[in-house]
């Protein structure tokens, strides 16, 4: 915490410097989003505020939203939430080095995170080395999944409750991308630390891979001692789209302890496929993600600890309007839709043969508007279908959400 608070009062003091600053020396760094880059390359195509030709370059994201939902009739009333502030410095620290590091504050600092924090060393454009706190790529969110970029409130379910969103480690790796002429290819292959016991011992009672992230020690210690494995490999016409496939793998358990034997190595296991895609002419946007999940489940452990999840979503954004508004010459509204499925414990009963009914669908319209390209003012509206283990009728969730995200 200590670390984290230095971090913080050195930001704000290197803030309060560049605003005393002449402001034609600073310029902004935007880095282009259309052409070829893939979702990997996300944690470093953010805008950056650079001052004249110094090295280190300063940005962030904010996000504030208003919610009046309800959930089996029963109503919250309206909630204010500040959900996130993310701080980042990028530094080149020579012509082939790069530095990277990304805080994250939730909820109005309850939580304070580091997300990301990587030095960069480029030997050839297909071989690179990366060191310190990564992000794991598998799917494409867990990268790619600053607010601003988004037309939707809420995080997919798929991509924070199935999966660990912003799931990072400790580890090194490598990656690389090649370039032709409409097309880029690209991977990723690192070995962190990983997941632990948590994921099937929580309070939610379930195979539940985010519980993890609890485990602040995995930022200084392996659980286990065996490295967790996350490699992708993407493919990106410049016409057709983005596909991403993805692995992530490793033991969770803790099966021996001073030269003692506990259990056998359990494994969590994880394969996703990803893919984005802009429509000619009419300029739709399609981004989607799927996932299957598997973990090797202790038999002691009664049926409702499910063994394989699966689950994604499916987002489809539509530009209706291109015209300056309110003195913003880029203004753009746009009507979108999410559609979201997880399927929480795949598999059926062994004492009747009956399929295991605990999943969750949603579906979120939505409209948003953005008077710049970095800066999002949307409205949602939420409604959720939620089963339980024995297939009783679903729980539903419904209501309206309002927000603003914006780089800064």
């Amino acid at each position: 915490m200590k670390k984290y608070l230095l971090f913080v009062t050195v930001s704000f003091f290197a803030c309060k410097l560049f605003a005393q600053i002449d402001p034609s020396l600073l310029r902004r760094v935007n880095k282009d989003t259309s052409g070829l880059t893939l979702n990997m390359d996300a944690t470093y195509g953010r805008p950056f505020l650079q001052l004249g030709k110094l090295p280190v370059a300063i940005g962030g994201y904010m996000e504030a939203n208003y919610q009046y939902l309800s959930e089996k009739g029963v109503r919250e009333g309206h909630q204010f939430q500040m959900r996130r502030v993310s701080l980042f410095l990028s530094a080149t620290v020579s012509n082939r080095l790069k530095f990277l590091t990304e805080i994250e504050f939730e909820d109005g600092a309850k939580e304070i995170n580091l997300e990301f924090a990587s030095l960069d060393f480029e030997f050839a454009p297909l071989l690179n080395l990366r060191g310190g706190i990564v992000l794991n790529p598998i799917g494409a969110f867990n990268q790619n999944h600053d607010g601003p970029k988004w037309e939707f409130i809420d995080r997919p379910i798929a991509a924070t409750q199935m999966l660990p969103d912003t799931w990072s480690n400790v580890g090194f790796g490598l990656y690389g991308k090649k370039y032709t002429t409409d097309w880029v290819y690209g991977y990723e292959a690192y070995l962190t630390n990983g997941f632990d016991d948590k994921i099937i011992s929580n309070s939610e009672n379930k195979t539940f891979l985010p519980a993890s992230k609890e485990n602040k020690d995995r930022f200084e210690e392996s659980f286990n001692g065996i490295p967790l494995f996350t490699g992708k490999i993407a493919i990106k016409n410049i016409k057709a789209g983005e596909l991403g496939l993805s692995y992530m793998g490793g033991v969770y358990n803790k099966f021996k302890e001073d030269g003692l034997t506990l259990d056998k190595k359990r494994s969590v296991r994880v394969y996703a496929i990803d893919f984005n895609t802009r429509l000619p002419k009419l300029n739709t946007s399609i981004t989607a993600e799927w996932a299957w999940v598997h973990v090797d489940v202790p038999d002691t452990y009664s049926e409702q600890f499910g063994q394989r999840q699966q689950g994604g979503f499916i987002d489809l954004v539509q530009p209706v309007l291109k015209t300056p508004m309110f003195g913003f010459d880029k203004a753009v509204l746009h009507a979108a839709v999410r559609l979201e499925y997880v399927d929480w414990n795949k598999g059926k009963f062994k004492s009747t043969g009956s399929n295991i009914a605990e999943d969750v669908f949603s579906i979120v319209p939505a409209i948003s508007w953005r008077p710049t390209p970095q800066t999002v003012i949307r409205l949602n509206y939420r409604y959720n279908w939620q089963g339980d283990i024995l297939g009783n009728p679903p729980s539903k969730l419904s209501g309206f959400q309002f927000g603003i995200s914006t780089y800064f």
